[in-house]
């Protein structure tokens, strides 16, 4: 009797210790696969490599989010002054990043937006980027740089010039070429 009430305590021991390891493994997860949700929905990231990548480094959306619009920033801000067209497109294109206004990815955007951000802030990313890159194969590698120079071209190119001629600054392409160099570094 003494001994199957023993046995019944040490089953039940054993089954609660591994219902709470699946269960934090089900809430780990969980909460990877909401990471990698919100990273794709604030980078615009599909490729699941990345994101995956992105979540084994502990970067969060919001840190992505800020770190990804540095290029926009620094490509509008290339030719020493912010146009409104520039303004509008980076601001729209953080909304539908699901950057809303008051978040503080929003609030950092806003005053880079309104006040050229120093050399260091350019920097800081490239080091980030440089970072990041050691950790990705060359192909997540091609598809991060792609994204970002092509987003960044975008914003160069919403200026614009006169019918499409000369839409790029040559400030705009140097900018575009040291994000390029940026991802050919590592």
């Amino acid at each position: 009797m003494v001994l199957d009430e023993r046995r019944k305590a040490l089953e039940e021991q054993f089954f609660q210790k591994e219902n709470a390891e699946k269960l934090a493994k089900l809430r780990e997860t969980k909460e990877r696969e909401a990471t990698k949700a919100s990273l794709r929905k604030g980078t615009g990231m599909t490729d699941e490599d990345v994101l995956d990548k992105l979540v084994e480094l502990n970067l969060s959306a919001e840190t992505v989010e800020a770190l990804s619009l540095v290029p926009l920033v620094m490509v509008a801000w290339a030719d020493g002054s912010m146009h409104d067209r520039e303004r509008e497109a980076i601001l729209h294109g953080a909304a539908g990043k699901g950057i809303e206004d008051g978040s503080a990815s929003h609030g950092l955007l806003v005053n880079w937006l309104n006040n050229k951000p120093n050399e260091d802030l350019f920097s800081a990313w490239e080091s980030y980027i440089h970072a990041l890159l050691e950790h990705l194969t060359v192909k997540q590698r091609e598809l991060l740089a792609a994204q970002v120079v092509e987003r960044a071209r975008d914003v160069a190119t919403i200026a614009g010039g006169f019918l499409g001629i000369a839409s790029i600054s040559g400030a705009e392409e140097e900018a575009l070429a040291r994000l390029n160099k940026a991802f050919a570094a590592s």
